[in-house]
């Protein structure tokens, strides 16, 4: 299909509350969106970018700016046939994988929209429906954090998943699981500690946790280093942050730094490397879940349809837009189908759209790309 339109927008969203990891307390949400048209078909993706480079070397108006000046004009007016062919025309830029992202996966939900399918039937998912959990950041006490940890599970979440930073670390894990010792919890570590805090890991182990992902930083010796720590623990190491890719995973297994895969889809490169490494590491034995990047209602619908492939066997990050907006950018929000589950799309590609008003109010930049002739 000929590539007739594509518009980047940056788009600024606030959050419904300050969301705090260890990277830093969060008051609104900065993503890329990316609106592509062919013919008589337009569609929406998303990549969500952090707009500090703190979780990544990649930020959101690198992104934006890589997107804008450099991977949209090798797209636009181009007949893209297969999301590899798209890929292999921006290939020539390295790294950028939320810069990638925010072209690949608008096509593909064209493509879904083209063929006249649900994006998680183009993708070769199934299911209605998919599981997902619940997360709580640092809390400002841990009463806090015990009534919205009952809250969730009268919800009927089936795991929680409790932010982890020195200061709220091994302590807060012993009260949660004093309180509920039998349920699914597993920490997210956001790369704040180093193989010097190995001895804090293994006293995780008495707890129980499902996985603890990414304990330490994400940097050039990360594999090795998680593959270090693995040896010294039971409880199963997640890798988030140093996954950047489908070969990066692939030394992850052969190294043995990590038990258990976090794909977030703007993270690896967009769609095609989600599905590759879900299948990379279904060869190995070795689970994955979808991870969020506080997307909009948008980004979160795709990460749904992610979520229907056949390892994505452990619930996802995935949020009902009320959970962290007031008001999300996509619309229809995205909202639970029932006790932990959210449900998949039921019209080709995905219903989900920004809101003309609200894109108007709260975009930051915008550039607009049009095939000569159309």
């Amino acid at each position: 299909m000929i590539i007739d339109g594509i518009d980047v927008y940056w788009v600024r969203i606030p959050l419904a509350f300050v969301w705090k990891t260890s990277y830093a307390d969060q008051r609104v949400t900065d993503t890329v969106l990316v609106r592509m048209q062919s013919g008589g078909h337009h569609a929406w993706g998303e990549s969500c970018p952090p707009y500090y480079p703190s979780y990544s070397a990649e930020h959101t108006l690198a992104t934006f700016h890589t997107v804008r000046e450099l991977l949209a004009p090798r797209i636009i007016g181009q007949d893209i046939e297969a999301a590899r062919d798209l890929l292999a025309r921006i290939e020539f830029v390295k790294g950028n994988q939320f810069a990638r992202a925010a072209l690949e996966i608008a096509w593909w939900v064209l493509e879904a929209k083209r063929q006249g399918v649900p994006l998680h039937t183009a993708l070769g998912g199934k299911g209605d429906t998919v599981r997902v959990g619940a997360d709580f950041g640092i809390q400002d006490s841990l009463d806090t954090l015990m009534h919205k940890i009952q809250g969730a599970i009268d919800a009927g979440f089936p795991r929680i998943k409790l932010k982890f930073r020195p200061g709220w670390d091994l302590d807060m894990v012993a009260a949660v699981r004093s309180t509920f010792p039998t349920f699914t919890f597993h920490v997210d570590c956001n790369a704040a500690y180093t193989l010097a805090d190995a001895a804090l890991f293994r006293a995780l182990d008495r707890h129980r946790l499902a996985m603890i992902e990414q304990p330490l930083a994400d940097d050039g010796m990360s594999l090795i280093a998680h593959a270090e720590l693995q040896q010294q623990l039971e409880t199963p190491v997640c890798i988030d942050e140093s996954g950047h890719s489908l070969e990066h995973v692939r030394a992850a297994i052969r190294l043995g730094s990590c038990r258990v895969v976090n794909i977030k889809m703007a993270r690896v490169g967009g769609l095609t490397a989600s599905r590759d490494i879900q299948a990379l590491c279904a060869e190995h034995g070795i689970p994955c879940w979808v991870g969020g990047m506080l997307e909009s209602a948008i980004g979160g619908a795709i990460c749904a349809e992610l979520a229907t492939l056949p390892n994505f066997t452990y619930p996802g990050d995935i949020f009902p837009s009320s959970y962290f907006y007031d008001n999300d950018l996509g619309k229809p929000e995205l909202v639970m189908a029932g006790p932990g589950i959210v449900a998949t799309s039921r019209v080709p590609g995905i219903p989900q759209a920004p809101d003309p008003e609200l894109l108007a109010r709260w975009t930051v930049a915008h550039a607009s790309f049009r095939a000569e002739g159309r």
